[in-house]
């Protein structure tokens, strides 16, 4: 199943390589329904979301080090403590509730949910959209054993309901919404796509067409050999949630740039990457179903698409930032240095949450509004929005 290029990774077991197996056997029937293509972001999204069988929908374990790869809530308590502080804050502004996009483990609900107790702001209803039943599942587990005591105010939709105000929470979603993939050769743009060959899936390029061409030449891309990626989808999932939100705010954490670095002449690969037991590596096609794919946010992309929905951009900071500005070392201060076995944790999760070299830099907040007022404290410093 692995390729040479990747022979250093885990071999997966027997029933894994099974429901992968199966899983490419349903794209390659796609691909041959849609004359022998499909589009990159159609396969990402059967890759994983294609019901019963794709890498969010099956039932791997996906987060923590048992898993494929960490996020800030895997780590420590700290995130959440931090996030509440500003959640609490619009708590105060009367947003009763909080709803959570693809929760995860769960981790940051009931950290969440206990950070804000803490801090007397839990919320009326803490809302989780999540499209996996395994993950619910394990949500459900996770905040009973963790949160017990405030596991009654928490409801899993479906689909998210017509009218809310509430703070919105978005922790490492935008990176796994289905993204379309470009490449230019002498001045034009080809899409990149999905075909197969004797069995095998391999990148086929056809022209660029409609909004994504559009797209495409409004970036002003490089003409030559240039490949990178281009998400239709996430603008649009964040046009969708304006619509729900009636007062409130959305609060995206992720990894990304403003358009101008995203699209620098020498990022000429693009940011596409897998993640697979703890290992990164770019070929989409090795583990089919059995690994994250993800790209990295172009955040003026979701900004603008924010002001479009009328909505407004109330910060955009680095992940150290938001933390620091939000009481991270306040946080950590409460626990004497003296005290190893307590402190020690602390401070290497504080370390990997801020550190230029971990997360610090390279993951952004973004927060927007809508009938907000005020500046939110986690942008009091440091706020990049100018650089959107």
């Amino acid at each position: 199943m692995l390729p040479p290029s990747l022979a250093h990774l885990p071999s997966p077991p027997p029933e894994a390589q099974a429901l992968s197996s199966r899983l490419r056997d349903a794209i390659r029937d796609e691909i041959d329904a849609r004359g022998g293509w499909i589009s990159f972001a159609r396969f990402m999204e059967l890759a994983l979301y294609a019901p019963a069988l794709g890498y969010y929908s099956a039932g791997s374990t996906k987060l923590g080090a048992a898993g494929d790869f960490v996020t800030a809530p895997e780590l420590s308590p700290l995130f959440a403590q931090c996030l509440a502080r500003q959640i609490a804050q619009l708590r105060d502004a009367d947003l009763p509730d909080v709803i959570e996009l693809g929760a995860g483990s769960g981790a940051l609900a009931a950290d969440l949910l206990n950070a804000l107790a803490a801090l007397d702001r839990a919320p009326e209803r803490y809302l989780i959209l999540e499209v996996s039943a395994e993950l619910r599942e394990r949500q459900r587990t996770r905040i009973a054993a963790r949160a017990a005591g405030l596991v009654e105010r928490v409801q899993w939709l479906d689909v998210l309901p017509a009218k809310l105000e509430a703070t919105l929470v978005a922790n490492e979603v935008l990176d796994a919404v289905p993204t379309h993939v470009v490449r230019t050769r002498a001045g034009a743009v080809d899409e990149v796509g999905v075909t197969v060959t004797d069995g095998a899936f391999e990148r086929a390029l056809r022209p660029a067409t409609g909004e994504l061409l559009d797209h495409a030449l409004a970036l002003g891309l490089p003409g030559h050999d240039y490949q990178t990626e281009i998400n239709l989808a996430a603008p649009a999932l964040v046009k969708s949630l304006a619509r729900v939100i009636a007062r409130g705010a959305l609060i995206f954490v992720d990894y990304g740039f403003p358009a101008r670095e995203y699209y620098h002449s020498q990022r000429s690969r693009g940011t596409l990457m897998c993640h697979y037991r703890q290992h990164a590596h770019d070929d989409p096609f090795a583990l089919v179903g059995l690994q994250d794919i993800t790209a990295h946010v172009d955040f003026t992309a979701i900004g603008s698409a924010a002001l479009d929905a009328g909505l407004r951009v109330l910060g955009y900071a680095t992940q150290a930032q938001f933390l620091v500005n939000c009481g991270l070392l306040d946080i950590v201060g409460r626990t004497a240095p003296d005290d190893v076995n307590a402190y020690a944790p602390l401070a290497s999760a504080a370390h990997k949450l801020t550190s230029p070299a971990e997360m610090g830099e390279l993951f952004k907040v973004l927060a927007l509004g809508k009938a907000l007022t005020g500046p939110l404290i986690g942008f009091a410093r440091g706020d990049r929005a100018h650089t959107l």
